[in-house]
């Protein structure tokens, strides 16, 4: 079980070794393993946005990348 972070905490990329706050939220599921609807969520920050995008996107996984809440509006 893991612990909640604290809400006043920026949430962090989920590149290994990355330590930069997230700005993205990259929604995907394995079709094999999970329900249609479900979705788990990668963050990632302007940095890695792409290659996180591609390595889910290239299995067929991906389903969103959205901005994360309480993120400034970033372009495409």
């Amino acid at each position: 079980m893991s612990t909640p972070l604290p809400t006043d905490e920026p949430l962090i990329c989920s590149a290994k070794g990355c330590h930069a706050p997230a700005t993205w939220e990259l929604r995907w599921n394995n079709p094999r393993l999970h329900d249609p609807d479900r979705r788990k969520t990668w963050l990632a920050c302007p940095a890695h946005r792409e290659t996180l995008g591609d390595f889910l996107d290239a299995r067929g996984f991906l389903r969103a990348v959205v901005p994360l809440a309480g993120s400034p509006t970033l372009e495409a």
